[in-house]
């Protein structure tokens, strides 16, 4: 019995060796340093006066600066996003359009921030000509009006939908005022279409749009002021085929407004011929809004 004892007490002291001799290692972090004097600018290369949207490559310097920064993060706006461990990048959008660049300044333990600039590109693109001369009725100016007479003249739809699965207004059922607007596209050199929109003062805005345009109320006719404008054209990004659409769009700069207004300001060309044109648009609410236009009688 003693024998026993004995053994038990060893392996005792054996076991408390083992426990004693196993610490817990510490980790710090040091502290926690959000940075500050931050400062981050997105230039358009190219830009001037008479070039406001850039030199027509597309591309944007982006530079940024922090105490206590590690790193810097940038997201592009257009669905991309790369790390700038020195806090400066050039890069290069493929579509003409405006874009939200989103700066992140990265501190110790996690800690962030954010500066957000808003900036318009132009990038050259040929306008394939069957869609040049259907708009400006062979490089001079063509007027299109609403074709009000077709059903699915206004429309929408899921954002991913190419046709109104959810509305297609009826002949001649919407407001007055979204039938009597003028659209002319004209041809104003090589590869460049302007735009003017005659909407005789008013013109029909969706309530969820209501906000873009710094006015408020539902679904009505609005009195909004219309500019000549140079469109920006693109290959489209909605990941549209040659079955559903042209796959080419167009960005209105300013307003954005071609018939009514929407909140979107980047039109896709579904359809198009010498007489008839179908458009698809994102609206301020992330459905896809349809027009159906057609070259005034």
């Amino acid at each position: 019995m003693k024998k026993y004892i004995k053994t038990f007490t060893l392996l005792a002291i054996a076991t408390t060796g083992i426990f004693l001799g196993c610490k817990k290692t510490e980790y710090s972090f040091g502290d926690i340093k959000t940075p500050t004097n931050f400062v981050a600018t997105a230039t358009v290369i190219g830009y001037s006066v008479a070039l406001p949207n850039g030199d027509s490559t597309g591309r944007v310097n982006i530079k940024a600066t922090a105490n206590n920064a590690l790193s810097f993060n940038v997201d592009f706006g257009d669905g991309k996003t790369a790390t700038m461990p020195y806090g400066d990048t050039t890069y290069k959008y493929d579509n003409a359009g405006e874009y939200n660049i989103t700066v992140t300044a990265v501190g110790t333990g996690g800690s962030v921030s954010t500066i957000t600039q808003k900036i318009s590109v132009f990038v050259k693109h040929i306008i394939p000509p069957a869609i040049f001369n259907a708009l400006t009725k062979n490089g001079t100016s063509q007027v299109w009006i609403t074709d009000n007479d077709a059903v699915g003249h206004f429309g929408v739809g899921p954002s991913f939908e190419f046709s109104p699965i959810w509305y297609a207004a009826p002949p001649n059922t919407r407001d007055a005022c979204a039938y009597d607007d003028e659209i002319t596209f004209a041809k104003i050199g090589d590869n460049k279409i302007s735009i003017s929109v005659d909407n005789k003062g008013k013109t029909f805005i969706i309530a969820a749009a209501t906000a873009s345009y710094n006015l408020a109320g539902g679904d009505n006719c609005y009195t909004l002021t219309t500019a000549p404008k140079v469109l920006a054209f693109s290959d489209a990004a909605s990941g549209s085929t040659a079955a559903n659409s042209t796959k080419e769009q167009f960005f209105v700069p300013g307003n954005g407004i071609v018939n009514f207004g929407t909140g979107g300001a980047t039109y896709e060309i579904l359809s198009i011929t010498a007489n008839t044109m179908t458009i698809r648009n994102i609206g301020a609410d992330g459905n896809a809004w349809f027009q159906k236009l057609k070259v005034k009688p």
